[in-house]
């Protein structure tokens, strides 16, 4: 089976991560595709970061009604922070059967010589990238498959400062997703 895996913090996951994850699948050959919640980017700063099983439940409730999506907890069991070269081992490892390959923003492309061994994701693993709003390709390799989506600017920090401030964030999150912020008093 071919995975697409979408890394992110998704503190909160929105409805942006869900346009760009089922545009992909969609435009691909993709079997499925994997939600894998980072516990810790090590490119990211931390305090913002609710705990990682409230943001895992989250991207639970937001895929919960596309057999195509699941959520990978996987990064949960690994050193932190996590290294996507390590993931991506680890995974083709335990699951020979599946063949990994990785989206991207646009805008991480252009960071990708930063991360740890990215010749190796570069040599080994396909890429679909995703444009992002201002950005232009930062390079261009023979693993990057550039897809046509839609330009979304929809920020989880806004969103987590909407929330904050008391300040509707009705069409941003999957509903459940809300509900769940609202009860577990997220990002308040």
């Amino acid at each position: 089976m071919k995975i697409g895996l979408y890394f992110g913090s998704f503190n909160p996951i929105h409805v942006g991560h869900l346009i760009i994850a089922n545009t992909i699948y969609d435009r691909s050959d993709l079997d499925q595709v994997w939600f894998v919640v980072s516990p810790q980017n090590p490119l990211k700063k931390r305090k913002s970061l609710v705990h990682e099983h409230d943001r895992l439940r989250m991207v639970e409730l937001a895929i919960e009604d596309n057999f195509h999506f699941r959520a990978s907890d996987v990064e949960f069991k690994m050193p932190k922070p996590s290294y996507t070269i390590d993931t991506l081992a680890y995974l083709s490892d335990q699951y020979p059967q599946h063949q990994f390959s990785l989206f991207l923003g646009s805008d991480s492309v252009k960071q990708l010589k930063r991360w740890k061994n990215y010749e190796q994701i570069l040599e080994h693993y396909e890429i679909f990238v995703y444009p992002r709003p201002g950005d232009s390709p930062g390079f261009d390799h023979d693993s990057l498959n550039w897809i046509e989506a839609p330009l979304l600017d929809i920020s989880a920090t806004f969103i987590r400062d909407s929330i904050k401030n008391d300040l509707s964030v009705k069409y941003l999150l999957p509903e459940k997703v809300e509900e769940y912020i609202q009860a577990k008093k997220l990002y308040f």
